[in-house]
Formats: C-alpha cells, sequence, structure tokens
C-alpha cells in the first residue's frame, strides 16, 4: 500500500467563500498512478470546511442563506467573549459541516456523483489563505 500526502493552498474571501477544489484533487490522483484506493480530503483549521455539492450559482447563494439562518453571524457566542475575535460563528458552521471527506477511487477517477463536487467554505469572518491536505491511500 502506498501513501501520498500533497497541499493545496486556496485565497479566500471568507464569509461562506465556497471554492471548487475538485480538479486540483484529480490532479494530484492523476499524478500519483494509483489505481485504487481513497482519498482524503481535510482542511486544515477550525473555520473551513470540506464537502461536496453540486457547485452552481444557485448553491453557491442558498448555503450561505441558510446558515445565517442556522447559525447567524451577529449571535452571542461565549467564543467571541473569550477571544475577541468574533468568528465564533465560524467554528460552529465548520463543526457541523465538518473539516474532512473522504472519496473512494477506483481505475484512477474519484467515485463522485455527475453533479458533486469537492468544496472548500471558508467561514471566517476575514480573507484567508487555506492549507488542504489530499492523503492518497492505495496502490
Amino acid at each position: 500500500m502506498k501513501i501520498i500526502t500533497k497541499e493545496i493552498i486556496v485565497e479566500t474571501e471568507g464569509n461562506c467563500d465556497i471554492r471548487n477544489i475538485s480538479e486540483e484533487v484529480r490532479k494530484y490522483l492523476k499524478e500519483s498512478k494509483m489505481k485504487e484506493g481513497s482519498c482524503c480530503v481535510f482542511s486544515i483549521g477550525s473555520t473551513a470546511s470540506i464537502t461536496t455539492l453540486e457547485y452552481e450559482p444557485g448553491l453557491l447563494k442558498d448555503i450561505p442563506k441558510i446558515l445565517e439562518k442556522l447559525i447567524p453571524a451577529y449571535s452571542k457566542y461565549y467564543h467571541n467573549d473569550t477571544w475577541g475575535d468574533n468568528n465564533g460563528h465560524s467554528h460552529l458552521r465548520s463543526a457541523i459541516i465538518g473539516t474532512s471527506l473522504n472519496i473512494p477511487f477506483i481505475k484512477s477517477e474519484l467515485i463522485l456523483g455527475t453533479w458533486q463536487q469537492i468544496v472548500l467554505i471558508d467561514f471566517d469572518n476575514k480573507k484567508r489563505t487555506r492549507r488542504i491536505a489530499v492523503q492518497l491511500t492505495g496502490e
């Protein structure tokens, strides 16, 4: 079994900025020459998430809208009292959606649905340089 770890760097705008990282992940899989295994995509940091969705304009508006209803940016959060950084909502959103995703692959192709892309969602309240670990395990 072989393990390869790569890193993707993404500049974000924060505030629910959603970035499609599917092609970068596919590129690393192709370069690895692995045929079958598992791909873990992990956001390094506690105010962003990795998930899948159909990367289209409607959902790019719907996701921030629903998250603002569920976890409003300007609500009372004890994290803000502790650190004074006013990003308590960012941590909660990240914790609920999750910081990693595991995708199987076969014949050097990620097993994703036709309309399923891998995305990074940055919930922080400012621009960030995001680091994403991509770890391929297989043969």
